[in-house]
């Protein structure tokens, strides 16, 4: 009788809240401190209203770069492949970016450790800043961790098919998340002007999904890092 008493009081117990792993908030410590500097800026709190200009200037990702514009520094034609992802363009598109990260990066971490997230984050950064440069015409600079984020979703839906076919299940659900994601993209490129960067979201989602892939074929059959 004990036994039972005791297991069903832990079956009971209140869960312990998941804190978030290191590397994850880094990254968020990273894109924040820079996004609310630069929001105190423009408010006059602290330096100039400039400061906005002068990171995108020097750390937001420009295509043009890549043909015949002239960098400000020698290492910008590189760096601006990571550099914009730490950027963003106001409060609100921090704070979404941000709340998508928590709940993406729980899940990469889950499943391939914190190793496997910054594999992934990288990956599909570089891959949703190639993709921007091969596709776009446009001549504004581009900026946000939305490449990166569709690029968790990649590798993360990689993993739900990669599951659905071992137990030997169709793989309709992950499709219907890669159109719910085009759908999303549609509404976002319609409610913004056009002003989206659908590109660095194909990009990325490519891209995190081909790091995952890596990575398992790396660390083996779980991926675990």
């Amino acid at each position: 009788m004990s036994l039972d008493r005791d297991t069903s009081a832990e079956r009971h117990k209140p869960s312990v809240p998941r804190l978030l792993s290191p590397i994850v908030v880094l990254v968020l410590v990273l894109c924040c401190a820079g996004e609310l500097t630069l929001i105190a800026a423009d408010w006059g709190l602290i330096g100039t209203p400039l400061w906005r200009g002068l990171a995108y200037q020097n750390g937001a990702f420009w295509a043009g770069i890549l043909y015949n514009w002239r960098p400000n520094y020698e290492a910008q034609p590189v760096l601006m492949f990571f550099t914009y992802a730490f950027l963003h363009s106001d409060f609100w598109h921090l704070t979404g970016n941000m709340l998508t990260l928590v709940f993406l990066g729980d899940i990469v971490v889950r499943r391939i450790g914190q190793g496997g997230f910054g594999f992934v984050y990288l990956v599909s950064t570089l891959g949703g800043a190639v993709a921007f440069g091969l596709m776009t015409t446009s001549t504004a600079p581009m900026v946000g961790a939305s490449g990166a984020l569709f690029g968790l979703a990649g590798a993360w839906q990689y993993w739900e098919w990669l599951d659905l076919r071992d137990r030997g299940l169709n793989g309709w659900p992950v499709w219907r998340v890669v159109f719910a994601l085009v759908v999303l993209n549609v509404i976002l490129w319609v409610a913004n002007d056009g002003n989206l960067a659908w590109e660095t979201h194909l990009g990325g989602f490519v891209a995190g999904w081909i790091a995952a892939v890596i990575w398992k074929r790396m660390r083996g059959r779980s991926g675990v890092g």
